[in-house]
């Protein structure tokens, strides 16, 4: 269905990000990777899939090095047809012990970073009058849980941005709506559960079940296959009119 499309996904070298990739890939699409640590066993998943692959490796909190990655895409693969802004971070502390570095280091890679991809790749889509921009905020970007002010504030951040955008690009053949995961079992959640499993001394599985009950009624964890299904439904002709939206995936979290 993307065959000659080109993602670019940030943040996409394990967790949500890979498993949007992985999706997007299997529907033909080109990916450029972006994202820490060891990105060998993400390449390989995604040229297994028989598309071109590259990675980026910038840091999400410096415009400048976003910039490189975005003209990078372009250079390699002629196009950034679908922009995935999935980087992010997260820390969890009262407001007034919060560190100031943290907030602007979680507004930088959470929220100003989809700014800067947005505003470089979007003159290219409009030129050729299609593109895809695909936000992944949470549910925290619809509520909000305490200890969690930076997180929250650039989650509820993205989606009214990517609102803006939508209503900005709303008569072209450029789409911008946002995902908002409940709980997914990526390496930020794993070190929440290890966290609770420590303090409360119990097993792994008993911790999973304790943070699920607190806010996820299905008593699942969302997958980052399941997302990957919706960036591939929202990047279809059928998702031509889908606009704006904050689409929660999250197992009825925000339906309480």
């Amino acid at each position: 269905m993307l065959k000659g499309k080109t993602a670019l996904v940030t943040g996409s070298t394990s967790g949500i990000g890979l498993g949007i990739a992985l999706a997007l890939a299997r529907e033909g699409a080109h990916v450029m990777l972006n994202g820490f640590g060891d990105t060998e066993p993400a390449r390989r998943g995604v040229a297994a899939l028989g598309v071109k692959v590259g990675y980026h490796g910038a840091d999400m909190s410096k415009p400048a090095e976003i910039e490189a990655m975005v003209r990078a895409c372009e250079a390699e693969f002629g196009a950034v047809d679908i922009l995935v802004n999935n980087a992010g971070i997260q820390h969890v502390a009262a407001v007034e012990d919060f560190p100031p570095e943290r907030w602007d280091a979680i507004i930088a890679i959470n929220l100003s970073s989809a700014f800067h991809t947005t505003r470089l790749a979007l003159p290219g889509m409009k030129r050729r009058n299609w593109g895809r921009i695909l936000n992944v905020a949470s549910t925290h970007g619809l509520v909000a849980s305490a200890q969690k002010s930076a997180y929250v504030a650039s989650k509820h951040g993205i989606v009214g941005f990517t609102k803006s955008v939508a209503l900005e690009t709303a008569t072209t053949g450029i789409t911008v709506n946002a995902i908002c995961p409940g709980w997914v079992l990526t390496p930020l959640v794993q070190k929440q559960v290890d966290a609770r499993a420590a303090q409360a001394g119990v097993d792994q599985a008993e911790a999973k079940r304790q943070l699920l009950a607190e806010k996820q009624p299905s008593l699942q964890f969302t997958t980052p296959e399941q997302l990957g299904g919706l960036a591939v439904f929202l990047c279809s002709s059928a998702a031509d009119n889908v606009r704006g939206v904050a689409w929660n995936m999250d197992g009825g979290w925000v339906a309480q």
